[in-house]
């Protein structure tokens, strides 16, 4: 078990660690749910039309939203990660990188929600 100290909890970086892991298990959660989407197009047309007019609700329109910050976040994450690991960007630019990180996600969200209007 690895054991964090409490103080580091208040820091940016471990929310942007938490935010991280948690878009990736519920982006985990989710793909089975795509899978029974994409399986409803094998079972016939009919099958497919009528899942599509489920998925017209106003709450899944909003978890639709959702996906695509988690989705967002969790890429924009992983580069900022990246960056860290193999470009050297460390301690000087941490703070910059997680308000990109972060900026890029909350703007993926938002115009996909204004795209469905």
């Amino acid at each position: 078990m690895i054991r964090t100290d409490w103080r580091n909890r208040g820091h940016s970086a471990y929310w942007a660690f938490l935010i991280h892991r948690i878009s990736g298990l519920l982006l985990a959660f989710f793909l089975p749910l795509h899978f029974l989407a994409l399986g409803q197009a094998l079972s016939g047309e009919s099958a497919l039309d009528a899942f599509l007019a489920w998925t017209e609700r106003p709450l899944l329109k909003l978890s639709e939203i959702v996906l695509v910050f988690l989705l967002a976040a969790h890429l924009t994450g992983g580069l900022r990660l990246l960056s860290i690991e193999f470009v050297g960007w460390h301690r000087e630019s941490q703070k910059a990188l997680l308000a990109v990180a972060g900026g890029v996600a909350a703007f993926c969200a938002l115009l996909y929600a204004l795209n469905l209007a």
